[in-house]
């Protein structure tokens, strides 16, 4: 891909996964520091519906990342670096390295991420949280809550069909790839403690923001080694 191409289809990306709406060509425009006229931005963006990497969703003006573009994406971006008021609130609640203390992580991360978390502290023991935060998402609509909700009833089955195959270094499983549902996202991982093999990971919709998201999940690994 294009140089411009690309960076045009990075700002569609970024500006969706803030805001959860379509995003047009004067958004874009206006926002980004492009250096191209709002006419070189509509051809690109044309063209990179033509090759799959966007759609316009229904009748609106703008466009929305498909899960190609996320997997493009996701080829070319680096983990942001934590905040020191997150770095020091997570390494607090980690300090007895303990179930509750994971408890507790899990549902920082949640909150931080804005997306649920799960957190498997042996194979069949299994906590989760922030349930509320995936089921917020603009892209889950109210005809989608059936689909949202088998997604919860089933997390114990799924995490333990998938349990041995996660590797111990973090994954994403993006829509299709993904064995909760082809709507989300998700961010795994699986650890060594005391003897004993865990997993956690955020699962969210497939607009997360990954290059946080991948941090967090890099940062509690590191520190459960």
């Amino acid at each position: 891909m294009e140089k411009r191409t690309e960076q045009i289809l990075f700002a569609v990306i970024k500006e969706h996964v803030k805001a959860g709406t379509p995003v047009g060509s004067e958004i874009l425009v206006n926002k980004y520091k492009l250096g191209v006229s709002p006419a070189t931005v509509r051809n690109e963006m044309a063209n990179l519906e033509d090759d799959g990497y966007i759609i316009q969703p229904h009748t609106s003006a703008g466009r929305i990342p498909t899960e190609k573009a996320y997997e493009y994406y996701l080829k070319n971006i680096k983990a942001k670096k934590l905040s020191e008021q997150e770095v020091k609130a997570l390494e607090e609640i980690l300090n007895e390295k303990d179930e509750a203390s994971f408890k507790q992580t899990a549902k920082a991360l949640a909150e931080i991420a804005n997306t649920a978390v799960f957190w498997a502290f042996h194979r069949h023991n299994l906590y989760y949280t922030g349930i509320a935060n995936f089921l917020s998402q603009p892209e889950f609509s109210p005809t989608m809550i059936y689909d949202v909700s088998a997604i919860i009833d089933r997390m114990e089955e799924i995490i333990d069909k998938v349990f041995d195959d996660i590797d111990f270094e973090p994954q994403i499983f993006l829509g299709s790839k993904n064995p909760f549902s082809p709507i989300c996202s998700t961010i795994v991982v699986r650890y060594k403690h005391k003897g004993h093999i865990g997993m956690f990971g955020l699962l969210g919709p497939i607009r997360m923001n990954y290059e946080k998201n991948i941090a967090l999940i890099n940062f509690i690994k590191n520190k459960l080694s």
